[in-house]
């Protein structure tokens, strides 16, 4: 069998046993399908009611079809938590040193674990999409918008994942792991157009909210699925939302990627 043929069924093994093992943990399928509904209903409800979109009438359900492409982008950008928290935990455990000591490919491990996790946010992806449909979200441009649309997601996601390898593989603790990703990603989610229209921030954090992953992704969503959008400017990531979000894929992918690859290398040291 070839090298790269090789690298291919180890990495298969590894998503297959990442993925089976996630039906051993049921509690965590749970609570990701818990905390993924009380976002879209806390939000959809609380919120509402009380956040207007400028150029829209006062009607709550213009919000909630604006508010579910951010809920979405939202959870595909802490799916870096999910991957550092993996990561992490099988270190304290030991798995990945057994796995150094299998005769299997070692980039196997981490694309493994990227791809598993790709999985397991598309399922929390399907969970969203019917609590927004309970909502009052829809899609307005047909089914061909729907799969740009996820597969976009899935492919942030991907990306996201790399960047959850390389922090997960840098702290000692699954506690601590959560601690670094819930700090270093939550303003990444805010300063962004998810929850409000970027021209209602500051004006001095309108550029870095308009260039940020957060945004382009949630604006490609609202664009390629119809949902409102108000205020959309005459900047390249508002004009090309799309192209940038692929941008920050490979940007990511392209920086933590290697990143992730030598802090794996040099535990084995």
């Amino acid at each position: 069998m070839s090298d790269l043929a090789q690298s291919l069924s180890d990495t298969g093994t590894i998503t297959w046993r990442n993925v089976t093992r996630l039906r051993r943990q049921p509690d965590s399928i749970v609570f990701g399908i818990i905390q993924s509904i009380m976002f879209v209903l806390l939000f959809a409800f609380v919120f509402g009611g009380a956040i207007p979109l400028p150029g829209y009438p006062p009607d709550p359900k213009y919000y909630r079809e604006y508010l579910m492409p951010g809920i979405f982008a939202q959870t595909i950008v802490f799916a870096a938590a999910t991957t550092a928290i993996g990561m992490t935990d099988d270190v304290g455990k030991g798995i990945i040193d057994r796995f150094r000591s299998l005769p299997m490919a070692r980039s196997a491990v981490l694309t493994g674990r990227s791809f598993s996790d790709v999985v397991y946010n598309g399922g929390i992806l399907i969970v969203l999409m019917l609590s927004g449909l309970v909502v009052g979200w829809t899609i307005h441009n047909g089914f061909s918008s729907l799969v740009a649309g996820v597969a976009l997601l899935l492919l942030f996601a991907f990306a996201m994942s790399w960047l959850g390898i390389w922090l997960g593989l840098g702290v000692p603790t699954v506690e601590v792991a959560n601690q670094v990703v819930f700090t270093t990603l939550l303003p990444i989610t805010f300063i962004s157009s998810v929850f409000v229209p970027i021209e209602t921030l500051p004006e001095w954090l309108q550029p870095i909210a308009d260039w940020n992953p957060t945004s382009t992704l949630t604006n490609s969503l609202r664009t390629l699925w119809g949902n409102p959008n108000p205020y959309v400017t005459d900047s390249f990531p508002s004009q090309n939302p799309i192209l940038v979000t692929l941008a920050w894929v490979v940007i990511i992918v392209g920086v933590f990627g290697p990143l992730g690859v030598r802090r794996y290398r040099n535990m084995s040291r």
